[in-house]
């Protein structure tokens, strides 16, 4: 009678040979929670002034139409408030865009340089992984080779 091999004893020796540094996947991961709140504070700050920019924007048009909607004593004189209005207007639309667009540019200029440093950490950390892996690995080979 043949006898079969502990399938379960082949494994752990494997495992054993070939170690998992779990401190590594526990760095990646503080490192991408870490980069998570980065972005989140910048997206957050964002939201905060766009909604700064928004508001007075609300308020500055509320006031101007307060002007369009006062008692006039002559008919001209409500085609004059209308056109003021528009004209004003048009020059806030103009001011609260640029506002936004500035708001967008600081958005994107830190989220570049954010994925940059990642980037960089990233490539750094995988290649002291992959450093240690390999020195583990050979160091596994070589008792591996003395044992037999």
């Amino acid at each position: 009678m043949t006898k079969t091999d502990d399938v379960t004893k082949m494994v752990q020796d494997m495992m054993a040979a070939f170690p998992v540094d779990a401190g590594a996947f526990q760095d990646a991961f503080k490192s991408q929670a870490a980069l998570g709140e980065k972005l989140s504070k910048v997206a957050l700050e964002a939201a905060e002034k766009s909604t700064e920019i928004s508001s007075k924007w609300t308020k500055d048009t509320i006031s101007r139409l307060g002007e369009v909607t006062k008692l006039k004593d002559e008919p001209a004189d409500y085609s004059k408030a209308v056109t003021d209005y528009a004209s004003a207007q048009t020059e806030m639309v103009a001011e609260t865009m640029a506002a936004f667009a500035e708001v967008a540019k600081k958005v994107q200029m830190e989220t570049v340089e954010l994925m940059l440093a990642a980037g960089k950490d990233f490539s750094e950390d995988a290649t002291a992984a992959v450093k240690k892996a390999t020195n583990e690995v050979t160091e596994a080979a070589k008792k591996a080779t003395t044992a037999k």
